[in-house]
Formats: structure tokens, sequence, C-alpha cells
């Protein structure tokens, strides 16, 4: 999210944070700019005004460099020539000021689902099946309460069944690019997140495989 009001910001990123977004806040279009080109984000949350480069022009470098980044852009100007304008240069949604917070959260959630590899609000891998917006997680006939970042850490890892994630790559996309997180935190929240999924099941081993060396993954080549 790229906000120069600093109250405005903290309470936004508070707000998703709190529905299981990982959040990065920068305040100046060119910290925007120099984030958008280093990670790889799925929503970018982008204010129209801001000091230095402006929200249309970061979005503009963004598409000129190539970046499929899903946008959504935020303004207090709500003539249909702005709007228009705001589209034009890249972005892929707009929300005019002020704005429920809950239509901000729908239509995040609904960018988040549009890129390709996205498998829709209910993903499901085997008999295990997580709802993205019910905040509900199945395995078979039961029912599993998680925190909040261990759905975040197995909806990550559903939407890229079968891949081998680095510990170092879970970080990035689960937790925020301030957060003090170290290697462990996430063996923890593997462990914690395997006993839930894997309790009362008879398996041959967990549904979240550890390899060795490089990571964690959900499902294979032989889904348990």
């Amino acid at each position: 999210m790229v906000e120069d009001e600093e109250k405005i910001g903290r309470a936004i990123k508070t707000g998703l944070s709190q529905e299981g977004w990982a959040v990065d806040l920068a305040r100046d279009g060119e910290s925007g700019l120099d984030l958008g080109l280093s990670e790889d984000y799925d929503v970018l949350v982008l204010d129209w005004m801001l000091p230095g480069i402006s929200g249309k022009e970061l979005c503009l470098k963004l598409r000129k460099a190539g970046k499929e980044i899903a946008v959504l852009m935020l303004t207090a100007r709500g003539e249909v020539a702005d709007r228009v304008e705001g589209l034009d240069s890249g972005a892929d949604d707009y929300l005019t000021k002020p704005f429920a917070f809950e239509e901000l959260v729908a239509r995040i959630r609904a960018l988040a689902r549009r890129p390709r590899e996205s498998l829709g609000e209910v993903l499901k891998v085997k008999d295990l099946s997580l709802d993205t917006v019910k905040k509900e997680v199945r395995r078979g006939n039961k029912s599993m309460k998680l925190s909040k970042r261990e759905f975040s850490l197995l909806e990550y890892l559903m939407r890229n069944k079968g891949k081998t994630l680095e510990k170092g790559k879970i970080i990035e996309k689960v937790w925020d690019f301030d957060a003090d997180v170290l290697p462990n935190t996430v063996e923890a929240h593997i462990a914690s997140l395997r006993k839930k999924i894997d309790r009362g099941l008879k398996a041959k081993r967990s549904f979240i495989q550890t390899i060795r060396g490089f990571g964690y993954r959900l499902g294979g080549e032989e889904d348990v």
C-alpha cells in the first residue's frame, strides 16, 4: 500500500492485517515504486496524490516495467474523467474517498482472485478445502479452527500446491515486509498447522511435506 497520510495508512494496514493480509506500507511514490519493482505483490493499493511520484506516474512506470500486479487506485477525485484517467494509467480498479473499509476489503479480495494461478474463493486440494471469504477450513467432513497467520500460511501453500516453497519466500508472502520473522517462526507455524490438518486422520505422511534443504510443499506427486 502506498499512502502518504500516516494515520490513514496505519489504520488501513491494521485493518487489512486483521483480515489476514500481509501488508507493506510506503509513504511516498519513490518508496512505493522501489517496492513495486523489487517485490512480487498480489495487490497494490495506491493513493493518487503522493509526494514525488504521483500514483498515476507510479502505476505507469510499473506497467512499463512489465509488472502485472493488480492495482486499486484510491483518490478523492471522483469525476468520470478522473476515473477514466486512473484506469488508463494501468489501474485495475478505482475507489473514491471516503469509502467504507468493508468495500475496500471486498475490492482487494476480488482483485486478488484475478491472477490465472488463483483458484477462486474456495481452494481445494484433495479433501482439504479453504474458503477465502468465510474463512473456513475443512478436511473431509471435519472443520478446524486456525489462527489468522495459520490461515494465511495454508492459503499460500494451497495456491501453490505441488510447488516447493522456500522459508524466505513464505516469510515474504505471509508476513509483513518490516516484520522481524526468523526461519524457526515458519517452522513453528508449519508444525502447528500440520497438527490441525492431520489430527485424527490416518496417513502415511503429513499433507505438508518438508523438502530438506529447500522448504515446504503441500501435496505433490502423491497427495495424501
